[in-house]
């Protein structure tokens, strides 16, 4: 759910044979897939039909290789069709001690994100009824007040689309203990910053989506919970679904069980989600078939409708694109469009649970997996096993052809004008600002004109090549997905978005002097300056006692250097506390959900306030060793590199928040 720098990564490079095995294990093949997938021409061979055989042919050769090669337990995959299931089955196992396969039917998974679905369709629901208005002031439904951003108040639209322009939050959003969930208390404390405009820039937020389950409950009158049950659940016969936190009595000994990799095989505890709408939703792969098969059918199952037609072809058609071209969002859902479907759907991730749903609406068509480990980091986990499954299934029941498209000639001049460093639209300002800087993206530009983009990667791990098909719109070499860049009223470079990643944020120009490259640089370069003082000073020291002599210095000359080294002292101890602390939190996540993070990031705040009186007297005794004569050159040349690496830093602790005592994160 929460992805403070989650980013799609290449899959091991023996997934792709797994592909191909499944995709020539039916009579009819397609040939072999390459680690970067090439467009299979219809007029070659005509695709497989969607059979139940043949689907399960086609997920019997894939699937239980990836849970292998990915180091996951087991996973659910159900495929809905014109209203009815064609495939539903479980793979490896739900419980490892016990071998138990999953049950399509009885076994329930954590869908994670997946459940704002639930959400969104509930606020359509009172929006069909006159109860909402998406485009009226939240505040009117709330009991406290979101403030306003330059003038401009959010209404449900913008958290349907994830444009409210909100920071992202990380603290609570996963707490330990069943005491600390509390909807309306979390919302209520957990306000995050503006750091956008409503209805302009798209940055994931699991608070918008909070605050829409909570709106629900107020205008309904029912516990959020239990509308979703009363008007979702049991009219679409799910159940075994249910938002509860923990799960009830009859539900819980039918919940998988959750794990880090199959091969460490320790159950982990039950996940609980604040806020709840965001994600707390325990289901069955049969379940969500029913979820698909209603909003394929705008809004009908059966004899039963959660929705009216109208308000379903409202919620499936698109609101908001971060650029022409690119894949945006619709309401709630996010488009996936790909060989040449229109997709919508979206992704769910606890720590342990792994989530996708698709529905291809032209053709009746949904998908739902669910997997219940998070997998062998270097295999690269699930995020890329998911998005290679569902890849390989539109390759073989919809093979598709991109028109061709010639390169720009202008190709060259623009891509110099794009290359740089970017950040990503969903992010926190407040406190993790060093955070986001390590997650910063490159553009580079090749001879040729093509780009590369540092973390799009295909399934081998190599580096996608982007060229120019149209002004600053890219198209993967050899591929369909597409990445395009937006400009600034004067033509300067705002932005860049692509649909190789679900659209959930915009990558965002970054001054050079605040980039990764420089930045990253600088302080390493400030950081060696005083790590090599340290040691000459150490050593200085040795000598001098070895040899039995003593350093000449003015009193006041003592006292300065002697303040001046504890100064160092305090820099690195600010600086390299907080890379201590990001590495912390990347090796275990519930160091930021817990909020376990917030005390050490007050003392590391204290420190960076030390650090820069350090500073202080870091300059002042450089700015004395200039007044004395009997100081030599090279001392005086040595404390001078020594002072401008102290205002560097002292640049680097103020730029990026290392003492803003800001706790919301």
């Amino acid at each position: 759910m929460n992805r403070h720098v989650r980013r799609l990564v290449a899959l091991f490079a023996g997934f792709t044979a797994s592909i191909a095995m499944a995709q020539t294990a039916p009579p009819t093949p397609l040939g072999p897939t390459t680690a970067t997938p090439q467009p299979i021409s219809t007029t070659e061979t005509a695709p497989p039909t969607m059979t139940q055989q043949d689907v399960t042919a086609f997920f019997d050769g894939l699937i239980p290789f990836a849970l292998q090669r990915s180091d996951i337990a087991g996973g659910v995959i159900v495929v809905v069709k014109d209203g009815n299931v064609l495939f539903a089955k479980g793979y490896g196992y739900a419980d490892l001690a016990h071998h138990t396969t999953p049950s399509p039917e009885t076994t329930l998974f954590r869908p994670g994100s997946i459940s704002k679905l639930f959400t969104w369709t509930s606020v359509m629901q009172l929006v069909e009824q006159g109860k909402l208005q998406l485009d009226r002031d939240i505040n009117d439904y709330l009991d406290f007040k979101i403030p306003p951003y330059q003038g401009k108040p959010i209404t449900l639209r913008n958290l349907m689309t994830h444009t409210p322009g909100f920071e992202d939050t990380a603290k609570g959003l996963l707490p330990a203990s069943i005491d600390d969930v509390n909807l309306e208390r979390y919302l209520k404390t957990h306000i995050p910053a503006r750091i956008f405009p409503p209805g302009e820039i798209v940055a994931y937020s699991n608070y918008g989506c909070g605050l829409a389950g909570y709106i629900v409950q107020r205008v309904s009158g029912e516990r959020f919970e239990d509308y979703v049950a009363n008007h979702i659940f049991q009219p679409l016969q799910m159940a075994h679904s249910s938002f509860a936190q923990p799960l009830p009595p009859s539900l819980a000994p039918m919940l998988s069980k959750g794990y880090k990799t199959a091969s460490d095989g320790t159950p982990q505890p039950f996940e609980l989600v604040d806020p709840a709408p965001a994600g707390s939703l325990s289901s069955t792969a049969m379940d969500m078939a029913h979820f698909m098969i209603a909003q394929l059918q705008n809004g009908q199952y059966g004899s039963t409708r959660i929705l009216q037609a109208q308000t379903a072809e409202l919620m499936h058609s698109q609101q908001y694109v971060p650029a022409p071209g690119i894949n945006g969002f619709d309401l709630g859902f996010y488009q996936e469009n790909r060989n040449g479907l229109r997709i919508i759907g979206h992704g769910g991730d606890t720590v342990y649970f792994h989530s996708d749903l698709h529905l291809l609406l032209d053709q009746n068509i949904g998908v739902f997996m669910s997997f219940n480990s998070a997998g062998n980091p270097e295999a690269h986990g699930t995020l890329m096993v998911r998005t290679a499954i569902f890849d390989a299934f539109l390759d073989r029941y919809f093979p598709h052809t991109e028109p061709a498209q010639p390169t720009l000639s202008t190709a060259k001049a623009d891509a110099a004008k794009v290359v740089g460093w970017y950040q990503a639209s969903r992010r926190n300002e407040s406190a993790l600002r060093m955070l986001y800087l390590t997650g910063q993206v490159n553009v580079g530009a090749q001879p040729d004109g093509t780009l590369l983009v540092s973390f799009l990667t295909d399934y081998a791990g190599q580096p996608l090549k982007w060229r120019e098909v149209g002004p600053l719109q890219y198209r993967e070499v050899n591929g369909q997905d597409k990445l395009a860049f937006v400009t600034n009223a004067d033509g300067s470079i705002r932005y860049w978005a692509t649909d190789y990643l679900p659209g959930v944020e915009v990558f965002q120009r970054v001054p050079g002097f605040k980039s990764m490259g420089s930045v990253g640089v600088l302080v390493a370069i400030a950081i060696a300056v005083m790590l090599v003082t340290m040691l000459v000073w150490f050593v200085g020291w040795l000598l001098r006692r070895h040899y039995r002599s003593a350093l000449e210095l003015s009193p006041a000359l003592r006292r300065t250097r002697l303040l001046s080294r504890l100064g160092i002292v305090a820099m690195l101890a600010s600086v390299l506390g907080w890379v201590a602390l990001l590495v912390a939190a990347g090796i275990d996540e519930n160091v930021l959900l817990h909020g376990s993070a917030t005390p050490w990031m007050v003392l590391l705040y204290v420190l960076g306030v030390i650090a820069l009186l350090g500073a202080i007297a870091i300059v002042a005794h450089a700015w004395r060793n200039w007044r004395p004569a009997e100081r030599s050159r090279w001392v005086r040349a040595g404390e001078t590199l020594l002072a401008l690496a102290a205002l560097y830093l002292c640049w680097f602790i103020l730029a990026f928040g290392l003492v803003s005592f800001s706790t919301s994160y």
